[in-house]
């Protein structure tokens, strides 16, 4: 039998209408969060990831960790360029990343002497640690030293933290989402990120002694501190569902407390005060620890910051990645006051960009300590802005290692001298 125009018709006409309201359907979705576009986005970055890293994931070449040579330096001869002087010179360098032997241990930290010669290396074995996750799928990313050698270590997208002692055998560790930074407190405590509550830990036994979590400091405050919280979510569409985050709203990245031989320069502060940095929310703020009410914050002029660190002159210095810019910067402000100063910036002569990880340390002399991890490059300027010294962390003649943090100590910092892993 013959079927007519109008039989054709009809089911053509569904089609495209169905079309042309899934076509409607998908913007709206899409700029919605609806169904199915967070699944459909997750899909996209999930089978993109896997075609980009599937060296790294079957632990042949470590892609996951590896950047172009940052600074400008792309030659095959790059590494050590000038030398440490002042108060580099005097001290120790550590630097934490991934290890370029990868049959000793897949993470490692460096120790670098007053000359910038290598003299002792911590392993870090990730498999020691958690049973769960490959070394190759997470990244060292929060390191802490102490006096007698030994380190305290984070990773993000791991599952543990933990104390090696000098050798890098595990001294403890917990499980759980631990992140980012790692900060004393003089007072025989660790700060860090474990999700998105900052965690104090007991520095000899990792045992966890308080928390104070972003939503409590949500609650703590009123609507001005609330309004702080300029949180991405999705608006409900009627009276009865719930308000929902995006994924991701907060991305805290750094939470340090001010020491008490450091509080008087602080006169809005006290002792114990928490400094945090939310890199989405370009936010920087410094929290009462036991009420969870923020004294003092700021949003910007930085923009997806980093390591925000409080200084002796009672000033707060802030690791500005200036994302999308192509350059990054360190800037500092007095709490209270509305100027902000611009420390260092990179530039054509001195080159420095980290579109995100980062951290700074200010040196005794004044000079600057940077880590440049999206370079794989460790670099020291003066207050002028001119470069004492840079280092790349080579991988091969293309690529370095993504370097997560830097850190300088003085030339008497260990107990006894540099340390030593003795055979058991």
């Amino acid at each position: 039998m013959r079927t007519s125009v109008s039989d054709r018709i009809g089911p053509a006409f569904f089609a495209l209408s169905f079309g042309v309201l899934a076509v409607i359907y998908g913007i709206f979705s899409a700029g919605r969060g609806w169904f199915p576009a967070p699944q459909v986005d997750l899909a996209y970055r999930t089978l993109l990831d896997l075609s980009t890293n599937w060296e790294n994931d079957l632990a042949l070449v470590p892609t996951r960790h590896l950047v172009a040579p940052g600074g400008g330096n792309t030659g095959p001869d790059r590494g050590l360029s000038g030398a440490p002087a002042g108060a580099s010179s005097e001290g120790y360098i550590l630097i934490a990343g991934l290890s370029e032997k990868q049959d000793e241990s897949f993470h490692v930290v460096r120790l670098f002497d007053g000359t910038g010669r290598e003299v002792r290396r911590w392993p870090i074995r990730y498999e020691l640690l958690d049973t769960e996750k490959k070394p190759q799928n997470v990244m060292l990313h929060g390191m802490e030293v102490f006096e007698d050698g030994s380190l305290a270590v984070t990773f993000d997208a791991g599952n543990a933290i933990t104390r090696v002692d000098a050798c890098g055998e595990p001294m403890w560790t917990r499980n759980g989402a631990f992140h980012h930074s790692i900060a004393r407190d003089g007072e025989g405590r660790i700060l860090t990120w474990q999700d998105e509550t900052v965690v104090w830990l007991d520095e000899r036994s990792g045992k966890a002694v308080r928390t104070l979590a972003i939503e409590d400091m949500i609650a703590a405050g009123g609507r001005a501190q609330q309004a702080t919280f300029n949180i991405r979510t999705r608006t409900p569409e009627n009276a009865e569902e719930e308000v929902r985050y995006l994924a991701d709203p907060f991305h805290p990245n750094d939470a340090e407390p001010l020491r008490a031989e450091m509080a008087d320069a602080f006169p809005m502060f006290e002792a114990g005060d928490v400094l945090i940095s939310l890199r989405e929310l370009n936010l920087v703020a410094v929290t009462d620890p036991d009420t969870g009410r923020m004294k003092w914050w700021r949003h910007g002029p930085w923009f997806k910051q980093h390591d925000p660190d409080f200084q002796p002159d009672g000033t707060i210095t802030i690791y500005d990645n200036g994302t999308g810019e192509g350059a990054s910067r360190i800037l500092r402000v007095r709490p209270g006051e509305g100027a902000v100063e611009t420390v260092f910036a990179g530039s054509e002569a001195v080159p420095f960009y980290s579109w995100r990880r980062g951290k700074h340390q200010v040196l005794a002399d004044g000079n600057i300590l940077l880590t440049e991890a999206e370079g794989g490059r460790v670099l020291e300027v003066t207050p002028e802005g001119e470069m004492v010294w840079e280092r790349h962390m080579v991988w091969d003649a293309k690529q370095n290692l993504i370097i997560t943090e830097a850190r300088h100590v003085p030339a008497d910092f260990f107990e006894i001298g540099v340390p030593n892993c003795a055979p058991s």
